[in-house]
């Protein structure tokens, strides 16, 4: 088994940066440039799988706009090449893109593609090992975690804010709008429904017959291989391989790791 891991890197974190300029942060960085136990959260993912005898190839997908990619090779491309890693230009225009441009580098010898969202840090190496485990005799694996919260279905558009209470103008009181709200179309049975996490593991020709196949929306790679008919087996994930979105996903995940902060640490042992 020889696998190739491509991390797709080309975000903007625009999500994560938006959450940290309303903690006040007036000048967050990407989240995948966030300290996390003395090392960049990218390095941290990227560390997941140097050490395994099974993974032959990473790939690490960057930004595509070039001043962009500049500044991140600047900040990352000398770690990355001691650790190994082949870093390419991603794609503006979808994460999937960004995949199948990668999947260009991946080399002939390489039985086996995983795709790993570089904002899962914490992935423990015994779920790691058993995605791989089964993947050895399944032609796709993904892991994923059951959905413990009631899941209801919302309308697109929000309803219309009521308006303000003419009477708390008169008494004085600040009148405010009620905020936006979506109104519940319907509530989903969550019997069975479970929510996908990464890395996926693919054999590499069912991988590249799915990225051949014109399947526009799917929101993850598995999806691409279900389109096709394919069967996908689900593992257990865990709870720490979590996305970072938010910086609270990043304390969060500090957390379950029991790994400080920088503010928490000696100013010389500060990333």
């Amino acid at each position: 088994m020889h696998v190739a891991v491509i991390i797709p890197a080309a975000g903007s974190s625009e999500r994560y940066k938006h959450a940290a300029r309303a903690e006040g942060n007036d000048s967050p960085r990407s989240k995948l440039d966030e300290e996390l136990g003395g090392r960049p959260v990218l390095h941290r993912t990227v560390e997941l799988f140097t050490n395994r005898p099974d993974v032959h190839t990473i790939i690490v997908a960057g930004p595509p706009d070039p001043a962009e990619m500049e500044e991140f090779r600047t900040r990352h491309a000398d770690k990355l090449a001691v650790l190994g890693v082949t870093v390419i230009e991603g794609d503006e225009s979808s994460r999937s893109q960004t995949v199948r441009n990668a999947l260009a580098h991946v080399p002939d010898s390489c039985t086996h593609v995983a795709v790993h969202d570089a904002a899962r840090p914490g992935v423990p190496p015994e779920m790691l090992e058993r995605i791989l485990d089964a993947a050895r005799t399944n032609a796709a694996v993904i892991p994923a975690l059951p959905v413990a919260d009631t899941i209801k279905r919302v309308a697109d558009a929000p309803e219309l804010a009521a308006d303000p209470d003419p009477l708390a103008a008169i008494l004085g009181d600040e009148a405010t709008a009620a905020p936006p709200a979506r109104k519940v179309t319907e509530t989903l049975d969550r019997a069975g429904v479970v929510a996908a996490q990464t890395p996926q593991v693919f054999k590499k020709s069912l991988f590249v017959r799915a990225y051949e196949a014109e399947s526009p929306g799917a929101t993850d790679d598995a999806a691409l291989v279900e389109r096709l008919g394919e069967p996908v087996l689900v593992v257990e994930g865990d709870v720490r391989a979590m996305k970072i979105t938010t910086p609270a996903d990043l304390r969060a995940l500090r957390a379950m790791l029991n790994l400080t902060g920088p503010a928490d640490r000696a100013a010389h042992k500060r990333f």
